[in-house]
């Protein structure tokens, strides 16, 4: 019972029993929610959602923000595309390039955001624009359409219903986990997010660690876009477009400190199948999906007042 009884006061058990008091709702209200299909459907929208998410609580966990994450997907999106159809370039290569176009965005961010001294918010804002202003400037707004026969199926195939496409969350789930829980380089980002003048005295380099946070955030969301390119079956300018919210949404239901010091990798994967889930059964309930904004601005509000509880609570105590 201990076990129990501490399972049940980690910060995302909420999150945990409603995803299963949702999951037993929706399979009595709607008996195709439990289909095979229904739920490889659900499982290949989580993918891209998860990446988005981290992308930006890596650099909620050193207290900044990233406004261009969907920015930096739309560009690596089409960068991606691009090289394949235009350059030739083969598939295999073609990954880590799009990655480290990725990694290079959060690069000049984290640059941008640590020499300049201005908040990354509006650092990101501007470079956003900017990001964008390259994609449709590169596009003209046009899709590339002829992507690799493996790349196509391998966003559409499944075992079952495990869509391929699940593989890679799941690999960067595991090393996000391992970074912040056991590598120095993922302490020192909670503890320059938590207390940079502690940070500071103990030696930690705040401007390095806020690069390497935006360097990550780049990659992550270099990550999901190549996933939506596979999920789509074409590189569209317009990949990015809907991740803000999404973004900011995930890690803060999940527990993310805004203030920076604390994130949690099982909260924000939670958080996205909770929000996976509230589409899910809205779309089988034929709900207008626009209602889908408004729970996510609820929950992020829900989000945001606990958190605030729970950090008073514990400075009362």
């Amino acid at each position: 019972m201990p076990f129990l009884r501490r399972l049940l006061i980690v910060e995302w058990s909420g999150l945990a029993v409603a995803i299963v008091l949702g999951s037993v709702l929706l399979a009595v209200l709607t008996p195709n929610f439990m289909t095979e299909y229904n739920i490889y459907v659900m499982l290949r929208s989580f993918c891209v959602g998860l990446l988005v998410g981290f992308a930006q609580m890596v650099t909620l966990g050193v207290g900044q923000m990233n406004i261009s994450v969907g920015a930096i997907g739309g560009l690596v999106a089409i960068s991606f595309g691009g090289m394949m159809e235009a350059l030739g370039v083969p598939l295999v290569l073609a990954i880590p390039l799009a990655i480290a176009i990725g990694a290079l965005c959060g690069l000049i961010n984290g640059v941008l955001t640590a020499r300049t001294g201005i908040n990354g918010f509006i650092i990101t804002l501007a470079t956003a624009s900017a990001f964008t202003g390259i994609n449709l400037g590169i596009t003209e707004a046009i899709p590339f359409y002829n992507m690799p026969a493996a790349l196509v199926a391998f966003g559409d195939e499944r075992f079952f219903a495990f869509p391929y496409l699940l593989i890679a969350p799941i690999i960067v789930t595991a090393l996000l986990m391992l970074f912040f829980a056991r590598t120095v380089p993922g302490r020192q980002l909670l503890a320059v997010g938590g207390n940079p003048h502690a940070a500071d005295l103990s030696g930690i380099s705040r401007e390095r660690t806020i690069v390497l946070a935006h360097v990550l955030s780049g990659g992550l969301a270099a990550i999901a876009a190549v996933l939506a390119v596979a999920q789509l079956g074409s590189a569209q300018p317009s990949i990015g477009a809907d991740w803000l919210l999404l973004s900011f949404a995930a890690p803060i239901i999940g527990g993310a400190a805004l203030t920076g010091g604390y994130v949690s990798v099982v909260g924000t994967t939670l958080a996205v199948i909770l929000i996976a889930l509230i589409e899910n059964g809205m779309v089988l309930a034929n709900v207008d999906p626009y209602w889908v904004q408004f729970l996510l601005g609820a929950l992020i509000l829900a989000a945001v007042w606990l958190n605030r509880w729970r950090a008073v609570k514990t400075g009362t105590d």
